[in-house]
């Protein structure tokens, strides 16, 4: 059997148990083996409790636009650029090819 794994904290109360875990496993198209499904829960619930501690931190005094650094991302202009030798050289080794398409087989009636 499962073991449920209940992390609770002022304002709000969330379980990690297998219902959760199916729900997940269903929104992300994955499924998770029956052998390890008792340690995915137990990792979840140690993420979500880490996450949870977060909100404990005093940031009242940090600027939302905090950053280890005061060196910005450097920009650079923005320049577009072609050039028609990559579309070739793609191209020349098309089965068909023609106007700079791939000519492909219809395969919707």
């Amino acid at each position: 059997m499962l073991k449920s794994y209940k992390i609770i904290n002022i304002g709000f109360y969330m379980q990690v148990d297998d219902a959760l875990l199916t729900r997940l496993e269903k929104l992300s198209f994955l499924k998770v083996s029956d052998d390890k499904r008792e340690e995915i829960i137990g990792q979840l619930s140690e993420i979500v409790t880490f996450v949870d501690n977060l909100s404990e931190l005093n940031t009242d005094g940090v600027d939302d636009k905090f950053a280890m650094n005061d060196n910005s991302t450097t920009i650079r202009e923005d320049i577009p650029a072609c050039d028609n030798r990559i579309n070739e050289d793609i191209l020349k080794n098309a089965p068909q090819s023609g106007d700079n398409f791939f000519i492909v087989p219809k395969i919707i009636e």
